[in-house]
Order: structure tokens, then C-alpha cells, then sequence
């Protein structure tokens, strides 16, 4: 079934232009996963962002990010929706919140970028 929301038909079809553009599989991998019906998107805690992360890396979620759990390192965070603790809590480790879209422009060819799921 296709998707109804516009974002997110824009952003599967930028992440896919991009992918060819660029020629790299990391938006075309993203893509895929936001193609996926909606109950199968990620739904990731700070806890396990902190856990598998390190000092100032960047790393994207292709789907919600929640507030469960404490953030101790400043990491920046792509994804397609934070809940508010979630981004009260990046920010006060002195990270950043980004939507998707904004990182694909800021990091075109996706390097050092890494997905959690």
C-alpha cells in the first residue's frame, strides 16, 4: 500500500535520488526501512543510543526516538520524529536533533553517519 503522508513520500524519494546521485547505499538502505508499514518503523530509547555510541558521532534512527534513559555524551541525532523528553535530554547532553532531511544535506555522502535500530 502506498504511503499517504507527503513528508514522508518526499523524503523516500529524496533519500533515493540522493543514493544514486551520490552513489551510496546508505540512503537507499534508509529508504527502504521508511518504505516498511509504519508499526515495523524503529522506536529507539536514549539508553541504547548512549550505549552503542561515542563522543560527538552522528547517528540516524529511521523512525521515533523516546525518552527513556539518560544521554552522558553529546551525539547529534537524525531521525523522523523525537518525542519532547527525548529532546530535552540530547540537548542537555549538549547534542543535536535533526530531522532526517536536514542531515541528508548536511552530509550528502554519508559518511560517519550510522543507523540504529
Amino acid at each position: 500500500m502506498a504511503k499517504t503522508n507527503p513528508r514522508l513520500t518526499k523524503l523516500i524519494e529524496t533519500l533515493k535520488a540522493r543514493s544514486r546521485e551520490e552513489n551510496v547505499s546508505i540512503w537507499r538502505s534508509v529508504a527502504e526501512r521508511l518504505e516498511r508499514p509504519t508499526r515495523r518503523y524503529a522506536e529507539v530509547n536514549i539508553s541504547k543510543i548512549n550505549r552503542h555510541t561515542s563522543k560527538n558521532e552522528t547517528v540516524l534512527v529511521p523512525g521515533k526516538v523516546l525518552g527513556a534513559g539518560a544521554l552522558d555524551h553529546p551525539v547529534t541525532v537524525a531521525a523522523l520524529s523525537f518525542t519532547p523528553s527525548a529532546n530535552d535530554k540530547i540537548t542537555s547532553a549538549k547534542g543535536e536533533c535533526t530531522l532526517i532531511e536536514e542531515l541528508i544535506e548536511k552530509k550528502p555522502s554519508g559518511k560517519g553517519v550510522r543507523i540504529i535500530q
